[in-house]
């Protein structure tokens, strides 16, 4: 009986880190098909701001019948909590993908997006300066490679001098991609994981349709009809599919990984949006990647896995 029990918290912690490691790829597979998703609207001439807009608007709205289900019974817990609700929804939905939109007007996708993938070092930063959570030289060593892969990836081989304004913006991103990690990882709170993924989503549609309205943001319609790969689709379903997969579901299972995994595993395991992304274009688009690429994508997961090996146990 006492070896039972003994073993019973190595059995928790590894079926917790199962299913920790299995919502953090669903959630990177589904923000990773957004590009592809977005790619068939943009050429179909709509703009970047509304399809993000609509994407996040439509995540708000299908999370919304599990978030209210969540907190039946428990409304003083959303009282409680409605300033880390807007919190998120500012941070880890509408300055990343503001500032992104930005950046990519002033910069090549490349550099913006390894800027944004900086996030997971932050985080190392953050846990150990703010909880003492010293990081191990695995942990280090799966940084440095993790990097080295994400260079390789995006391909980032051109020597022509950034604009400082996209800059900028892509590091104002960045900022959001590492609140985004920190709050979604919270476990002081007692706030349902759908609850907070289905209020930072409503708050963070409001607030950018706002900045649409106003002006700030672009908003204009295209053709009705997006194509992927020679096949044509009718936006809606381009549209409901960002919202659904690349909102709902990406958002929601990221909080429930970040929970399970911590906000440090789960910023290097998100890594491999970036790989999946490639891969979703290969798939849906016909790019396919060069040998470069396969490569750097190798060593991003080999990154992830020593970080893995220098989690504490």
């Amino acid at each position: 009986m006492p070896e039972a029990v003994r073993e019973e918290p190595h059995a928790r912690v590894g079926e917790t880190f199962g299913a920790g490691l299995g919502f953090a790829m669903v959630s990177a597979a589904s923000f990773a098909v957004s590009g592809t998703l977005a790619s068939g609207l943009l050429q179909a001439d709509w703009s970047p701001a509304l399809a993000v807009t609509i994407r996040i608007t439509i995540g708000a709205l299908v999370l919304l019948p599990a978030a209210l289900f969540a907190l039946h019974g428990r409304w003083r817990v959303l009282a409680d909590h409605a300033g880390t609700i807007a919190l998120y929804g500012l941070l880890a939905v509408v300055l990343p993908q503001t500032c992104y939109f930005f950046a990519i007007e002033r910069l090549p996708v490349g550099p913006a997006l390894l800027i944004e993938y900086v996030a997971p070092i932050i985080v190392v930063v953050w846990q150990w300066g703010r909880h003492g959570q010293r990081p191990t030289p695995l942990t280090v060593g799966g940084a440095f490679v993790s990097m080295a892969g994400l260079l390789l990836v995006l391909g980032l081989t051109t020597d022509a001098p950034l604009d400082p304004i996209g800059v900028l913006w892509a590091s104002f991103g960045l900022v959001g991609a590492v609140a985004y990690w920190l709050l979604s990882g919270r476990v002081d709170i007692d706030l349902p994981p759908m609850a907070l993924a289905g209020g930072g989503l409503a708050v963070g549609g409001g607030m950018l349709w706002v900045l649409g309205l106003v002006g700030v943001l672009p908003l204009f319609s295209g053709d009705a009809v997006a194509a992927y790969g020679g096949v044509a689709v009718p936006a809606w379903v381009a549209l409901g599919a960002l919202g659904v997969v690349s909102a709902a579901l990406a958002y929601s299972s990221g909080i429930a990984a970040t929970r399970r995994l911590g906000s440090r595993l789960a910023s290097f395991i998100g890594l491999s949006e970036v790989v999946l992304a490639f891969t979703f274009a290969w798939l849906l688009l016909g790019q396919t990647p060069t040998a470069t690429q396969a490569v750097g994508a190798l060593l991003v997961l080999g990154g992830v896995v020593l970080v893995k090996l220098g989690e504490p146990v």
